[in-house]
């Protein structure tokens, strides 16, 4: 490896004299440096991007190179190279439009599908923070205890549960939470306000060096607007006593810096016959600095907290037996309360036009109390069940990135890299399990301890492209230190386990032309278990590794047409679940996933957008006997998508379904959770800088179920106990009515 990189090195070098390059500066109407602008040169299919001063070099330049710039939100512009044009300094100001897929380019990256996908997100914007997870072509999220919980995560015939197998960052701050009372990856999105996001970046399987702990069925990171160009009020009411607003207002515009505030309040009684006095609200606070040369400065603050009731998950028989309709209630006790304060900094250094330093830190203060009954008075039929999982955490991370990119060759070669480290440290405290009653008095703790797990890690990723090859190997590795203080003993029980994990990632890319991308990526990536789970285990396969690799094409034969197509296979080892709802470990043996991904995005008009995509898993145990061996709630078939359209009379809006099939609840698929097809709508009418819209779930008014499990219960007199589904029903047809004003 070592000679190669000193070939390659050489090699270039030999070339240099005969190479030549176009630079310069793209900024919008304003004059200011826009950063990500792709700059593709369509004749040898090299690309850059700009800084964070606007600045981009591109080398292997030809007279007759036609080269594009392209952003989204912006007019694509082309220029033609001329002799004049050689070894210039250009720049080249960026005019704002309506988002179009002929905006994104097809490039050799290996993530490159997000780009497109990021169409989806500009034509139809989210409605809520959790609805940006949608977005992600196969995931299907579920809500089942009141809106304030974490949303239930499925993809890639993965019940990723809360975010067991799926990493989820915004802006660099880890979303996800590990050892957590509620279940290991917990991943709750609701400090988020829906208008500040920005644009999305995600990738299937486990493949991205840069990518660690929970990176197994994907990634999905969230950008949020560096700066605002208008203030914004806005109010949005309707069924089920249902109220939001959100405001976004300047605090300071200059040349170099900016700054702004963001708020929003959600109040809702829900559709179930037990009000959800359902209350969040969101404040964060942004502060940036870019100085239009080499410096980009970023601070975040923000803060969350909410609070809700819940009927929690309902037995079919209770519903079929008319003891209670299907958006009542046996326990309406149910609920809780949480809260996460964010302070993030995110620094960029331009060391030179082939080099910069990319550093965040951040720290989260973050509290969480859920009362549940999901089996009644099966345990206890005096009391009933109720359980209660709290705790008290505290994260402190750290990242730092070193970027190089060096061209080599003669109009045919470019090496780049990217090397970092970093680590997180997480510090709970009294994080618990206990039996309550009528979330008041405490009957008996079941787990009750302290938890600091440290994860350090480092990585390495190489890019190398020649000619229309694209090469990207890499390596991460990720320590672990898990400590455990129990509580709960008469003397002081500490334990504590170390692991170290090596993940290597390779993927290869074929760009045969503008228009054609072939790819095969493969990879090792992992989740680590609960700390619960490791010390019980002594540090024994406390760190499962899944082995996934994919092989597709993305087609794009018009600037207007975008298909996509994937063959993926996924295996995942041995693991140990903590089930945080009992203080029980349970093993999981091995799973295997053989998966097909289909999608396209077409651009009908200039105002018209469509995007759908099907999915479909084979998910399967490895060490069970057929028909013993279906994982309970792995979806095999899922689809989404929607029709957007922008200025038509001043109008704009979309209509968008989901859709998720039958699915085993148990492992021999003797009881089934029962598919859905959800279609919603919204539309607004824009009049000078006034907005008014109106948003409509489930337009159709479906029955159906949003959640579902396989759970043993049993009601108050019941003389046994019957296993059987247990549903949050979906939301019935549900109507809000908004007005929004810019200035």
């Amino acid at each position: 490896m070592k000679n190669l990189l000193l070939y390659i090195f050489y090699f270039g070098l030999l070339h240099t004299l005969s190479a030549h390059e176009l630079s310069g500066t793209v900024v919008d109407e304003n004059n200011s440096p826009i950063e990500g602008v792709g700059v593709f040169n369509k004749t040898t299919n090299g690309y850059t991007y700009t800084n964070v001063s606007g600045y981009f070099e591109l080398d292997d330049i030809s007279v007759g190179d036609l080269i594009i710039f392209n952003n989204l939100g912006f007019k694509s512009q082309e220029i033609t190279i001329t002799e004049n044009e050689l070894d210039a300094t250009i720049k080249i100001t960026m005019v704002e439009s309506v988002v179009s897929l002929d905006q994104v380019v097809l490039v050799s990256k290996v993530n490159a599908l997000s780009q497109f996908v990021n169409v989806d997100v500009k034509a139809n914007p989210v409605k809520s923070s959790q609805e940006i997870l949608r977005k992600v072509p196969g995931l299907i999220i579920g809500q089942h205890a009141g809106g304030g919980k974490a949303e239930q995560i499925f993809l890639r015939g993965f019940d990723i549960d809360h975010g067991t197998d799926i990493t989820i960052d915004v802006d660099g701050l880890p979303v996800n939470m590990v050892s957590h009372a509620h279940g290991q990856g917990y991943a709750d999105m609701h400090f988020i306000i829906p208008e500040t996001i920005d644009n999305i970046d995600f990738g299937k399987g486990s493949y991205y060096a840069k990518k660690g702990n929970f990176n197994t069925a994907g990634y999905v990171d969230l950008k949020t607007k560096k700066k605002i160009e208008n203030n914004q009020l806005s109010l949005e009411a309707g069924m089920f006593n249902t109220i939001r607003s959100v405001g976004m207002f300047k605090i300071t515009e200059g040349d170099m810096s900016n700054a702004y505030v963001a708020s929003e309040l959600v109040l809702t009684d829900g559709a179930f016959e037990s009000p959800q006095n359902f209350n969040r609200l969101n404040l964060m606070g942004r502060y940036n600095f870019n100085n239009r040369e080499d410096q980009d400065l970023t601070i975040t603050l923000s803060h969350f907290q909410s609070k809700w009731d819940a009927s929690g998950q309902i037995p079919q028989r209770a519903v079929d037996q008319g003891l209670i309709n299907r958006f009542g209630a046996i326990d309406d006790t149910e609920g809780g309360n949480t809260s996460r304060s964010n302070f993030l900094v995110n620094h960029t250094k331009q060391l030179d036009e082939h080099a910069s330093v990319t550093s965040k830190a951040y720290i989260s203060k973050y509290d969480f109390e859920l009362f549940s009954n999901f089996t009644f008075f099966l345990d206890d039929p005096v009391n009933a069940d109720q359980i209660r999982q709290k705790e008290d955490r505290t994260i402190i991370g750290a990242e730092t990135k070193y970027n190089h990119s060096v061209h080599v060759g003669d109009h045919d070669s470019q090496l780049s890299y990217e090397t970092g480290v970093g680590f997180r440290y997480d510090d709970v405290n009294d994080v618990q399990l206990s039996r309550t009653k009528n979330r008041q008095e405490l009957l008996e703790r079941l787990a009750y301890g302290n938890i600091d797990e440290l994860n350090g890690y480092g990585f390495f990723d190489l890019t190398y492209k020649k000619n229309n090859w694209t090469l990207n190997p890499g390596i991460r590795m990720d320590y672990f230190k898990f400590d455990y203080v129990n509580l709960l003993t008469e003397t002081y029980d500490s334990q504590s386990e170390s692991k170290v994990f090596f993940g290597p990632k390779f993927n290869v890319i074929y760009g045969a032309s503008d228009k054609l991308q072939v790819y095969g990526k493969t990879g090792i990536g992992f989740h680590s278990n609960d700390t619960r789970v490791v010390v019980a285990n002594s540090g024994e396969e406390i760190l499962p590794a899944a082995y996934s690799a994919d092989l597709g094409a993305i087609f794009k034969p018009t600037n207007k047409l975008v298909l996509n197509a994937a063959l993926w296979s996924l295996f995942l080892e041995q693991e140990f679940v903590y089930v945080g709802d009992a203080a029980i470990v349970e093993p999981s043996g091995k799973t295997r996933r053989l998966g097909v991904d289909f999608g396209f995005r077409y651009q009908l008009t200039d105002w018209m957008y469509a995007n759908a995509d099907v999915n479909y898993t084979l998910a399967r145990s490895t060490e069970e006997p057929d028909g013993q061996d279906f994982i309970p709630l792995a979806p095999d078939l899922t689809s989404s998508g929607g029709l957007s359209f922008t200025d038509i009379g001043n109008f704009t809006g979309g209509i968008s379904y989901r859709y998720i099939k039958d699915r085993p609840a148990n492992e021999d698929n003797s009881i089934v959770a029962l598919g859905y097809f959800i279609t919603d709508l919204n539309v607004n009418y824009n009049w000078n800088n006034w907005t008014f819209g109106v948003i409509v779930e489930n337009l159709f008014d479906q029955e159906w179920n949003e959640t579902q499990f396989a759970t043993e219960s049993r009601l108050l007199n019941e003389p046994t106990s019957f296993e059987e589904i247990h549903f949050t029903p979906g939301t019935p047809f549900y109507l809000r009515g908004k007005i929004s004003v810019t200035f």
